[in-house]
């Protein structure tokens, strides 16, 4: 089974990346793109755990390790 976790800065939190790509952006011609946020996306691939305790797992992993919840917040997609 797979895991994958979408990572993201939460609403109202600065994005300093986001504001340059957004700028770059802007100056190559790209002129209607108005903001971007930077996010991360982790792929863990479980093994010997149930699907039905996977999403608790990947969870608890998030909240230890993959984001910093002060921050930023995740999505979890479970792939069979």
């Amino acid at each position: 089974m797979k895991a994958i976790v979408h990572v993201g800065l939460k609403p109202g939190v600065l994005d300093p990346q986001g504001k340059a790509v957004a700028d770059s952006l802007g100056r190559m011609g790209f002129g209607e793109v108005a903001g971007a946020r930077i996010g991360k996306v982790i792929e863990l691939d479980l093994d010997g755990v149930a699907e039905a305790d996977a999403e608790a797992r990947v969870k608890d992993m998030c909240e230890k390790l993959l984001a910093n919840t002060v921050i930023e917040s995740y999505r979890i997609e479970l792939v069979a």
